[in-house]
């Protein structure tokens, strides 16, 4: 007797499916939800843009996690995919069967991929699928922008062809689409086209921001007030940066730098590889953390061991300033919910601490 399993129904269909030359939206209205991602797998790997672009229109999930297909730069299938949107961002009235909101271009989805293509996607429970594709009562176009997610890493001097080719893609349907990145990583490029990059970026998505190459002092005090936009920031690391002989002014861009600090309300790893840039200035920057130190800086190379806490930490690649961490035996400034957005203190704190000053003095 031969071991070979039997082809499934459900895989009979879909193959089937896949021979028509293209599928037509009355067919993907009724198509039960389990088939769509192995068909969408196989019309986007057999560059099967028509079938692309109609599964687009009537895709059933909220997200489609694309980031885990593309291969650059081979992007044919994607700029269907995007062609696809500009008709769904266009309709005042969707397929009801439409459910999208989210297009995800990081590596992430394949256990979405896996889960549905593999042998194990149709033994869902009815329940399950009934959950994610459940139709809604109406076909309005939904008010809500469309999310796209990406991770940028800025590695040249000038955009890929891919890249300049979907910010562009961005760019012109603002506000319909919203470009959120989580991760920024900053290798080689000029500084005006990364503030034009980040120009398309809901910039209080980034949680995390890496810049690996040697900036001077100016250019980052240029980059300093896309930093403070960064609401939601998490992790910092910094590179080294180039201090001149020019005393004043270097303090003048330390001053634009560390002022960014206090609206960044969720910190809570900051690395820097030459922190000398803060010789004299460290005190002044650790007043503009909301966050309390969890632990005194550190250099990378000494060992900690302790439990993680709910304040910031500071790891200096080459130690600490001249003169050290200036004394902090307390949080410098008052909790983060006595604060506005945008750094503002409550009259109602400000009141309270005029209080105590008064009392001091």
């Amino acid at each position: 007797m031969s071991g070979q399993t039997p082809p499934r129904l459900v895989d009979l269909a879909g193959s089937h499916l896949l021979r028509a030359d293209d599928l037509d939206f009355p067919t993907l209205e009724s198509l039960p939800t389990e088939l769509f991602p192995p068909l969408f797998l196989e019309a986007f790997t057999g560059y099967r843009t028509e079938t692309l672009k109609a599964m687009v229109q009537t895709w059933p999930f909220v997200r489609l996690p694309l980031g885990a297909l593309i291969e650059l730069p081979h992007v044919g299938p994607l700029q269907a995919v995007l062609e696809a949107l500009d008709v769904l961002l266009a309709q005042k009235v969707r397929s009801r069967r439409c459910k999208l909101r989210v297009l995800d271009l990081r590596n992430t989805g394949q256990s979405f991929w896996s889960m549905w293509s593999g042998a194990s996607s149709y033994g869902c429970s009815g329940s399950r699928v009934a959950a994610v594709a459940e139709p809604r009562s109406t076909t309005k176009q939904p008010s809500t922008p469309l999310k796209v997610f990406i991770d940028l890493c800025l590695k040249k001097r000038t955009l890929d062809n891919f890249l300049t080719y979907f910010l562009r893609w961005v760019e012109q349907r603002k506000p319909s689409v919203h470009l959120c990145c989580k991760k920024l990583k900053i290798v080689s490029m000029p500084m005006d086209n990364i503030v034009k990059v980040l120009s398309m970026v809901q910039l209080d998505c980034i949680q995390e921001v890496q810049v690996s190459c040697t900036w001077n002092l100016s250019t980052l005090a240029t980059f300093a007030p896309l930093l403070g936009e960064m609401s939601n920031l998490q992790g910092l690391r910094l590179s080294h940066v180039h201090v001149s002989a020019f005393k004043k002014q270097e303090h003048d861009h330390v001053v634009q730098i560390t002022s960014q600090f206090r609206r960044l309300g969720h910190l809570r790893d900051l690395h820097l590889e030459s922190p000398s840039f803060l010789e004299g200035c460290l005190d002044q920057m650790l007043r503009c953390l909301k966050s309390p130190l969890d632990t005194p800086p550190s250099s990378a190379g000494e060992s900690r061991s302790h439990p993680p806490g709910p304040g910031l930490r500071c790891v200096w690649d080459h130690g600490l300033p001249a003169g050290g961490l200036p004394a902090c035996p307390e949080p410098l400034l008052p909790a983060q919910e006595s604060y506005r957005p945008r750094g503002v203190l409550l009259e109602a704190r400000l009141a309270q601490l005029r209080a105590q000053l008064l009392e001091i003095l």
